[in-house]
């Protein structure tokens, strides 16, 4: 893999807490502007710049992608934002419940998007895209860096122990999730060229969580060089942001399903439909957790179930077969209750697991939700398997957390 060091631009220490802030796409534009307050420095003047107009206006408008540029100039200008004096890798560490997992921030090559070697495991939607791309265009940079995983490498742990051994330029805990967030930055030269010659002996990078976000990147920086007639192939849009962490350290957690009515069957039948293709055990009032693979949890009129897969329902040597997204889609939600197309059904809805399964019990409980479905959670072996063998997951597969945190380093195209 071709990685390169970037001239990072950063807030400085003091006002980090104040800038950093969640993605762009895990909140919508009134938690962004509740979050936000009355703080000018916050990102989300950057990557959810509608907070600046009034509720209700086009997050897509030209005016509001203007604002996102007119604001990173500002944050610039007024010293919340500085360019790094040379180009370094940085390493960026998250803090979950007690688990810290390291990543190296590096700029990553275009061409090696546009040639596969950096592999994604879910469909893009083309809006989506373009409303990413627009606001890399406008701003000139890629504001929020997306989340890869790489195959263990011990010469890249090695970097990574030096470091975090180190003071830390950065070190918060976000009050928005109560994470953990710790920053360094690797300067030193020797250091440098040894992560950049790890990276190229690794043999592919795996987009964990920001698909959309990397391909508006790869696809901004390919319509740069097609744009440029001088163009040599050194220049910075050649390269995007990205946090990748070893593949060892990182955990997808549950991503589960809600639905809004059983398709016509009373409580009885359906129970009676699930038992052709799994064994229904009823769990009564305490939650049921997934406890192994092909094992679901069924939440529905007050009570858990499990439900486990019987043979000869799924394929273990199928990579997209094995998946218990692909069972509970077919055996349940389609042959069932009639959900075919899990991307625009109204009647599904679609529930992280850091949620807790208490919120699909208090969504089902509410009368919002008739019955609810937990699984077990996808294994990052799973996700590379089906990357590395060119498939895509069905939808809503894998949700990670921590969410990487935004505008602790930020790199320019130019």
């Amino acid at each position: 893999m071709k990685v390169k060091p970037f001239r990072g631009i950063r807030p400085p220490r003091e006002w980090v807490e104040q800038v950093a802030s969640r993605p762009y796409d895990v909140l919508n534009s009134e938690e962004a502007r509740t979050e936000a307050g009355d703080n000018e420095k916050s990102l989300y003047h950057i990557i959810k710049p509608e907070i600046d107009f009034p509720a209700g206006t086009d997050e897509h408008a030209p005016e509001v992608y203007e604002k996102a540029a007119e604001n990173f100039r500002k944050f610039q200008d007024n010293g919340w934002l500085v360019q790094d004096e040379k180009e370094m890798y940085y390493v960026y560490a998250q803090t979950m419940n007690g688990h810290t997992q390291y990543g190296l921030v590096v700029c990553a090559w275009v061409d090696d998007y546009m040639n596969g070697r950096i592999k994604k495991h879910e469909l893009t939607r083309r809006d989506k895209e373009e409303d990413r791309m627009k606001h890399v265009r406008i701003n000139n940079a890629n504001i929020e860096p997306v989340f890869f995983a790489y195959p263990d490498h011990p010469g890249l742990d090695a970097v990574l122990r030096k470091y975090v051994e180190r003071a830390p330029e950065y070190k918060f805990t976000a009050p928005s999730d109560g994470f953990g967030h710790t920053f360094w930055l690797i300067d030193d030269e020797a250091d440098i060229a040894h992560v950049t010659a790890s990276f190229a002996a690794i043999p592919a990078l795996y987009i964990a969580d920001g698909h959309h976000r990397s391909a508006a990147a790869a696809l901004v920086g390919a319509e740069k060089a097609g744009q440029n007639p001088g163009h040599r192939g050194d220049e910075e849009y050649n390269y995007f942001m990205a946090v990748c962490f070893p593949a060892s350290q990182l955990s997808i957690i549950d991503y589960n399903r809600v639905v809004k009515d059983l398709h016509g069957l009373t409580e009885k039948d359906f129970l009676t439909a699930l038992g052709k293709n799994f064994v229904v055990e009823q769990k009564g009032s305490e939650t049921y957790r997934p406890a192994a693979l092909h094992n679901f949890a069924l939440y529905l009129a007050g009570s858990w179930y499990s439900l486990t897969a019987k043979p000869g329902t799924y394929d273990d040597n199928d990579p997209i077969g094995v998946l218990d997204v692909t069972v509970s889609s077919k055996l349940i939600l389609d042959e069932i209750l009639g959900i075919k197309d899990l991307r625009s059904d109204k009647r599904i809805d679609f529930v992280g697991g850091i949620r807790g399964l208490g919120e699909l019990k208090r969504r089902v409980d509410s009368g919002e939700m008739k019955a609810a479905l937990a699984l077990y959670p996808v294994s990052m072996k799973q996700l590379t398997d089906i990357a590395d063998s060119g498939n895509i997951m069905p939808p809503k597969t894998t949700w990670f957390e921590p969410k990487l945190r935004s505008g602790l380093v930020i790199h320019k195209l130019v």
